[in-house]
């Protein structure tokens, strides 16, 4: 999607839908040694007696498919109460924040497409172009661990930093972010104040 801004320009806008988020657990110092809430999102029934005390001493009704912890600050005042919940009043128009996903899975690439190698000619009877070549050396006679080689590509966390909002409709629960996130439609994203 587009948007118009105030100065006249075009800018490229994803669009998020934010579902409910709650805390459903609070760690602070004394007892966990590190300060952090638990944020938890998406509604589900399929959850287990252990789970479901967890949510219930939260004070929440259901359980929830997706469990997150996010650190705080070492100095930060806990404002957080278990049963919170966390909506768009946050964010702010221009915020900047880091946007966090899994990449589009592009399943089993070869070195080419994975790592941009270059392929051989195409002349003088040469076959397999797109084969990467040499890969071990004469010493020590063995493939060097983390060689760059076929394998499968995407499907990993891509986290991009310093993005803007540049739209924010809280009844229809829409955040628009300036440019483009990692993953596709429909992937959990996790946005943090940068």
């Amino acid at each position: 999607m587009s948007l118009i801004n105030d100065q006249g320009l075009l800018l490229p806008v994803t669009l998020l839908k934010v579902e409910d988020n709650f805390i459903s657990q609070i760690k602070t110092l004394d007892k966990d040694g590190y300060q952090a809430i638990q944020i938890s999102t998406r509604q589900s029934q399929k959850v287990n007696k252990p789970q479901r005390q967890h949510f219930k001493k939260a004070k929440l009704k259901t359980g929830f498919k997706f469990v997150r912890e996010q650190r705080l600050k070492q100095d930060a005042n806990s404002d957080y109460q278990l049963g919170q919940k966390l909506d768009l009043s946050m964010f702010e128009l221009n915020d900047k924040v880091h946007v966090t996903s899994f990449s589009k899975g592009k399943g089993f690439a070869g070195t080419v497409k994975r790592h941009n190698f270059a392929t051989t000619g195409r002349t003088h009877g040469v076959r397999g172009r797109r084969e990467p070549g040499s890969i071990g050396s004469v010493w020590p006679q063995k493939v060097t661990k983390g060689k760059k080689m076929a394998g499968r590509m995407g499907n990993k966390q891509v986290t991009v930093k310093n993005l803007r909002v540049a739209l924010i409709d809280q009844n229809r629960q829409i955040i628009g972010i300036k440019g483009a996130i990692p993953g596709p439609r429909k992937r959990l994203v996790i946005l943090k104040k940068g």
